[in-house]
């Protein structure tokens, strides 16, 4: 990008960090291990050699300071070396030891290329919370791009490849030292104690002769692939301390994880063999859930899948997965088990159930789809209802996953679906049919990626080409590739059903001997069907049964609601999420009823299919200060934002709350418009905001929550929130974070 003449390139920067990782070994052994590693180890060939810079130890011996200067010879293209115009790489590493305390803080940065590529890198071991003989080891380290003639996003590919190999292989280094210890009959170190005070502190054998370092002098800042690779060396010096050792039980595993943070015990046994820039991903968006999302918490098997689905880009799993929990909570879909009771006519025409589990232990699902009467169910229950029980389905199929990862002991965190198109003919082409079919295949694409582990399409008549075409734009990619489909009896065969599921839980309905519980399904009678407006009424009620409202606002035409206080000292609570734009919100008390509410006709803004509601309840002629006040000041609310509140009335009467659509405030200085504040205006299609809300009035006695002011909470669960803001006004409180 240029801009007046001057070339501006974008800066790079990759994050990582590490769970939480745990040596059955007490501290000082470990430490007896690390210190080993210098001044070279010859498990990590790029580590050519160190030398101490600086130390220093505290009069009682319980403090020790090191410095050490690293030097490694990183495997990047010798085309990158000679641009750079050396052949190693300088890093500056300072170790604080203390021995009271039982920890060593390790922190690492480059010296060469450091005005182009800024690499720092932080470690910390330390005695296990739960157990004082076993030590844990915590890594961060960031790599910030600045330039490479051009070359950046090569190097950050290599830089970023090389690192979570040293990662991978550093898990095996003090393994290895502790084995070599042992080997020699060294199993215990004594602990530091006030009393070795007058004992000399000899140097690990290890550092008594160090080698003489590569003559080359300190390199100016030239390069980042060496670098980034250096990064790699270090990661292998500071990072490759840590070592998966499994747990005997899930209670083992999370002993005394500090903070909630991730065990990597924890996660290979629950989660499965990440890399360890995935397991990064993983810590950075459940922690950053934890900090800004004010409702449930995904579990971190399904926020994997998100990233999974993403391919583990932090941003675009981040942007899915908060988009997937507002439609989660606008829905009530975490009860939907508990509240969702199908129809009896799903109960007997629907053709599909649940059937043990695979060869891989992965929950079977078996779907006769070739003998279910599409058209009839559509026609009997409409759209929606068949929504629901689909994912009823789904959630069936999370619940089950986790029941046989513990039967099993691992991960499994998907599902097999076995889909038999015996019978499938022109009949289930029907347009509504094929329609709701592919809402359902979208919703669930959205909501409940990397679910699905395969799928077997089993006795695919002539017919099948026709629907494949229809619906497989709508699948994603990956999850196409996951489909096996048989003609006729190919199944029978080798390479068919046998290699997916045992023998003994085949269906009948396919040759197996096992009884399978599926309904046979059947046509519909047409008694049941019902008339279009019986099931566009229902399907309203269906999709919108949630104790959540939602309401349009445009510009000039704010949504209004009236609640009416009797008792003074009443508490009025809200709970609402702004979906679409940027809005205020305001609270107005008038002794006097508002007139019948009003409808917006919207004709003004030449809309005309608002979708949702828009009542407007204060009266053009009103005078604010006379015939209504404002009891709040205004509460600006973004695009994305979760908000929940509370207020205290004083009197009696008739509250109003006010959504109103944000003008985006000109430029003070020159009366134009900022840059954002147009790409913000753009975004908000029509001058049209969108909110979904729920308020509920309490009584004093019953109200748990402050009782002297209004209190917001913000929390910016989507990527469109920006900035981190907070006030504090009389008689209001507002916390925004994101």
């Amino acid at each position: 990008m240029t801009v007046v003449g001057v070339t501006i390139i974008p800066i790079m920067v990759q994050k990582y960090q590490s769970p939480v990782r745990v040596y059955k070994h007490p501290f000082e052994l470990v430490m007896a291990a690390y210190e080993r590693r210098f001044p070279t180890c010859h498990l990590i060939p790029m580590f050519v050699a160190s030398d101490v810079v600086d130390e220093e130890t505290s009069e009682d011996g319980s403090t020790n300071r090191i410095e050490r200067r690293c030097a490694l010879d990183v495997d990047a293209p010798r085309l990158l070396k000679r641009i750079a115009g050396v052949d190693y790489v300088y890093f500056i590493q300072k170790n604080t030891l203390n021995r009271k305390e039982r920890t060593l803080h390790i922190e690492s940065h480059n010296e060469t290329f450091s005005n182009r590529v800024i690499i720092h890198e932080t470690c910390c071991y330390s005695v296990h919370p739960e157990n004082e003989d076993w030590t844990c080891f915590e890594q961060t380290a960031s790599l910030d791009i600045k330039s490479f003639f051009g070359f950046e996003s090569t190097v950050e590919k290599i830089a970023m490849k090389q690192y979570a190999s040293s990662i991978k292989k550093g898990k095996e280094i003090i393994e290895y030292y502790l084995k070599e210890l042992e080997d020699e009959g060294i199993t215990h170190v004594p602990r530091w104690t006030p009393s070795s005070l007058s004992l000399p502190l000899p140097r690990p054998t290890s550092l008594s002769s160090p080698p003489v370092l590569p003559k080359l002098a300190i390199t100016p800042a030239v390069s980042i692939p060496l670098a980034a690779e250096a990064k790699d060396g270090t990661a292998q010096d500071v990072k490759q301390d840590s070592s998966v050792i499994q747990a005997d039980s899930l209670t083992e595993i999370l002993a005394g994880t500090p903070e909630d943070k991730l065990d990597a015990d924890y996660i290979k046994r629950y989660l499965g063999d990440l890399t360890p820039l995935q397991e990064s991903c993983l810590i950075r968006l459940r922690k950053w859930l934890q900090e800004t999302h004010k409702g449930k918490i995904p579990k971190d098997e399904h926020i994997l899948r998100f990233l999974r689905a993403r391919d583990f880009n932090m941003d675009k799993a981040r942007e899915i997965l908060c988009q997937s929990l507002t439609w989660r909570k606008q829905h009530q879909v975490d009860y939907l088990l508990e509240t969702w009771s199908s129809p009896q006519v799903l109960q007997d025409y629907y053709t599909g159930g649940w059937h043990h589990h695979d060869r891989d232990g992965r929950p079977l699902y078996i779907l006769r789809l070739g003998q279910m009467d599409t058209k009839g169910l559509v026609r009997a229950l409409g759209e929606e209802s068949l929504l629901r029980h689909v994912l009823s389905i789904n959630e069936e199929g999370l619940r089950r996953c986790e029941e046989n990862t513990k039967v099993f002991g691992r991960p499994i965190s998907c599902w097999t679906c076995l889909v038999d198109l015996e019978g499938l003919n022109m009949r289930h082409l029907w347009r509504p049919g094929v329609k709701a079919l592919l809402r359902i295949i979208e919703v669930v694409e959205a909501n409940y990626p990397e679910t699905l582990g395969r799928l077997l399409i089993l006795r695919a008549p002539r017919v099948f080409p026709v629907l494949w075409t229809l619906v497989s734009p709508f699948i994603d990619e990956n999850t196409r590739k996951k489909f096996l489909i048989y003609a006729g009896n190919d199944y029978q065969g080798p390479g068919g059903l046998v290699d997916y599921i045992d023998k003994e839980i085949i269906p009948d309905f396919l040759g197996g001997e096992c009884m399978c519980e599926v309904p046979e399904g059947g046509l519909v009678p047409k008694s049941m069907y019902r008339t279009a407006e019986e099931l566009e009424n229902e399907d309203v009620r269906l999709w919108t049964e949630t104790i959540y409202q939602s309401a349009s606002i445009f510009k000039g035409a704010p949504h209004e609601l009236l609640i009416e206080i009797i008792d003074a000292s009443s508490v009025i609570t809200w709970d609402f999420d702004v979906c679409k734009g940027d809005v205020v919100f305001n609270i107005y008390h008038s002794k006097r009823a508002p007139q019948a509410p009003r409808k917006d006709p919207l004709g003004a803004h030449g809309i005309t299919s608002p979708g949702g509601n828009n009542v407007q309840l204060i009266d053009k002629s009103w005078t604010l200060g006379q015939d209504y006040s404002m009891v709040e000041s205004p509460l600006t609310c973004k695009e994305g934002e979760s908000v929940q509140g509370s207020h205290i009335t004083r009197w009696p009467g008739f509250y109003i709350l006010q959504w109103k659509f944000h003008n985006m405030p000109a430029c003070s200085a020159t009366n134009l418009p900022r840059v954002d504040d147009v790409l913000a205006t753009l975004q908000v299609s029509s001058h049209k905001c969108k909110v979904m809300y729920y308020t509920e009035v309490l009584g004093s006695e019953d109200f748990r929550g402050s009782m002297t002011s209004l209190e917001s909470s913000h929390s910016g669960f989507s990527q469109l929130s920006a900035a981190t803001t907070s006030s504090n006004q009389s008689q209001s409180s507002s916390m925004i974070s994101r």
